[in-house]
């Protein structure tokens, strides 16, 4: 059962959030941590978002719990990832080598965090 306080929106916007932190954890460890050859992933990108899993789900049980501080996190998250994005962006720009699948996770990771801080910023 939902509590009072939590809409429809935000315990999806929760999910969301931890099951996104919990896969962005695991397949950033694996990046970097695993025994292959990450080939042409950007070191920079790699790192943000490894560590930035893990504020995935610290906001999604904030807004899970309905903490205070929940939104501004998840508009934290969103302001840092475009700001990742930009530097990826530049770094393409530069002619450095780069993956193709880095730019549409960029591009889901951005989307996802902005919707996440709009659907807090509103039900805050």
């Amino acid at each position: 059962m939902q509590t009072p306080t939590r809409t429809r929106i935000i315990t999806i916007a929760a999910a969301v959030a931890v099951v996104f932190g919990i896969l962005t954890i695991v397949s950033g460890a694996r990046a970097l941590f695993g025994p292959g050859d990450p080939g042409a992933a950007v070191p920079f990108v790699l790192w943000f978002n490894f560590v930035a899993g893990f504020a995935y789900v610290l906001a999604g049980i904030g807004l899970w719990l309905g903490a205070r501080w929940a939104p501004a996190l998840a508009l934290v998250i969103a302001v840092a990832t475009v700001a990742v994005f930009a530097a990826f962006l530049w770094h393409v720009t530069q002619g450095d080598p780069w993956m193709g699948r880095t730019m549409g996770a960029m591009v889901l990771r951005a989307g996802v965090w902005i919707w996440i801080a709009l659907v807090a910023r509103r039900a805050g």
